[in-house]
């Protein structure tokens, strides 16, 4: 395995552009608190939650017409909840769904639970982990001076909401709702979470994908629970699917799922050889790699850049590829170099 990899790097390039993602049109300018008919059966209501996480905001879907599912309710927000509940006025909220338990998805799921007494569904709640102590990689070359103290940790990651459990858990592959207009199956896509669910709807063809494909960008994969092998194992499985349309809850709908879905599983792969080129090379700290392959993006994101390049070495070093200096299990801050 080391072998192939060495090989490999001897035609990536640090400078060589990574697969072309072919993002959708930015929504930049879509209202907030506004619920927007987006298909004969879909709404979406954006919270103002913007950030290097959320895009625009999260989007909340209301699936049917009537009897209506609503996915990733989205978060503490006050205005939010208000445009939630004048758009589900004449509706009856027959279900819940959360695409996963970051703070920008789930939270509300409680107030509407309580407010239209809905059962709440998910793969689960998140995952803990006893003993886990985060490394600090704050580097204050970084720091904008634009941005208050509060502000910046605020967003600094994406936080958890460990208060959701869902009333109802869901398996993969089961239809675990249905109308007289849809129905919904359960897609496990583990990886940006352990937990984390896409939503297939049968009367449009369309998929649910949460944060695991985003219309606007690539998504973060960040340890102890985001895992990069569970994350390409779930994009080989949305792309053998033959969805018409993908509803993500950040950016537009991708409405060519395939090339879309391809490009985005190459550029993972391809930054997994970039990364291994580095390392090669003697760039062996992953703020170091971070510097040199990010050097173009907002240096905002380079702190959860180095938790999906950190993710991309967890699995290296599990398939042999790369070892770490110290010979004890990848860190954050640690050194890395190729497998003999």
């Amino acid at each position: 395995m080391a072998s192939q990899w060495a090989r490999c790097v001897q035609w990536v390039s640090p400078s060589k552009d990574l697969m072309a993602i072919p993002f959708v049109p930015r929504i930049d300018n879509a209202p907030y608190a506004v619920s927007e008919q987006m298909s004969p059966l879909i709404q979406r209501v954006i919270a103002k939650n913007p950030s290097k996480f959320s895009y625009h905001g999260t989007g909340t879907y209301i699936v049917g017409t009537q009897d209506v599912v609503v996915i990733d309710p989205g978060p503490l927000l006050d205005s939010h909840q208000v445009a939630l509940a004048k758009a589900l006025e004449k509706k009856n909220v027959v279900g819940i769904v959360v695409t996963h338990c970051h703070s920008d998805h789930s939270p509300l799921a409680a107030w509407l639970h309580e407010y239209t007494n809905a059962p709440r569904y998910a793969i689960g709640p998140h995952k803990t982990y006893e003993g886990w102590v985060e490394e600090d990689d704050h580097d204050p070359s970084e720091d904008d001076p634009a941005e208050s103290v509060n502000e910046d940790d605020e967003i600094e990651r994406e936080t958890i909401d460990l208060g959701f459990i869902p009333d109802i858990a869901v398996a993969d592959g089961s239809v675990f709702f249905s109308t007289a207009e849809f129905s919904l199956t359960a897609v496990a896509t583990p990886g940006h979470t352990s937990n984390h669910l896409a939503i297939a709807m049968d009367a449009e063809n369309a998929l649910f994908t949460g944060d695991h494909v985003m219309g606007w960008s690539t998504t973060v994969v960040a340890p102890p629970d985001g895992d990069m092998r569970a994350y390409m194992e779930s994009m080989h499985k949305v792309i053998t699917r033959t969805d018409s349309v993908l509803w993500p809850t950040h950016g537009g709908p991708i409405t060519d799922p395939q090339p879309f879905l391809r490009a985005y599983l190459e550029h993972r792969i391809e930054r997994e050889k970039q990364i291994v080129q580095q390392i090669a090379a003697g760039n062996d700290t992953i703020p170091g790699i971070v510097k040199v392959l990010y050097a173009a993006v907002d240096k905002k994101l380079h702190r959860p850049a180095r938790r999906s390049v950190w993710s991309h070495l967890r699995k290296l070093v599990d398939d042999g590829v790369i070892v770490t200096a110290d010979g004890g299990a990848p860190r954050l801050l640690g050194n890395y170099q190729l497998a003999n």
